[in-house]
């Protein structure tokens, strides 16, 4: 096995287990939360940074077609920031159906993205990640989407709603 066939055997996996936590959240759930870390916004972050950090620079980054503008995909606020991440006035959460076609956008881009990685490369391609090189910048964006998955996983078991583990994958249907 090649270090770029696990990398993109468990992308797919934790974007597996990303959609899976989306699938079985009821309806009551997927709002819940205290602001601004409800189910959905916790959803969409991981989503959001997974795409982002997937790839090998800021540049090279394009959006998701279906992205709203105004949705900050952030969880905190830094220090002397203002509060991005109330919704735009009129705008409405993202829903179930729409996080779930994000999460399969990104999984169809996980197998081309890194193949043509320059993992090698001393920089991130972030220029807030620092002293980093690419393949711990992978490594990196596998914990913080692995880390939501076990938040959001957390929820539901707190619902009673179990949620599988999954080892590896080859990708979403």
């Amino acid at each position: 096995m090649t270090l770029r066939q696990a990398l993109r055997e468990q992308y797919h996996a934790g974007l597996a287990m990303l959609a899976e936590c989306v699938e079985k959240c009821p309806e009551t759930v997927w709002l819940e939360g205290a602001h601004p870390r409800t189910f959905w916004r916790i959803a969409f972050h991981a989503a959001f940074y997974t795409h982002l950090y997937l790839g090998q620079n800021e540049e090279a980054f394009q959006p998701w077609p279906g992205r709203r503008e105004g949705i900050h995909p952030g969880l905190w606020v830094q220090p002397g920031e203002v509060e991005p991440y109330e919704l735009p006035e009129g705008a409405e959460s993202y829903g179930k159906a729409e996080i779930l076609a994000y999460i399969r956008f990104i999984d169809a881009l996980v197998d081309p993205i890194v193949d043509d990685l320059n993992l090698d490369s001393d920089e991130t391609g972030f220029s807030w990640y620092r002293n980093m090189g690419k393949l711990s910048h992978q490594l990196m964006n596998l914990r913080h989407i692995q880390g939501h998955v076990g938040q959001l996983s957390e929820l539901l078991m707190a619902k009673s709603i179990d949620t599988d583990w999954i080892t590896k994958s080859q990708g979403l249907r």
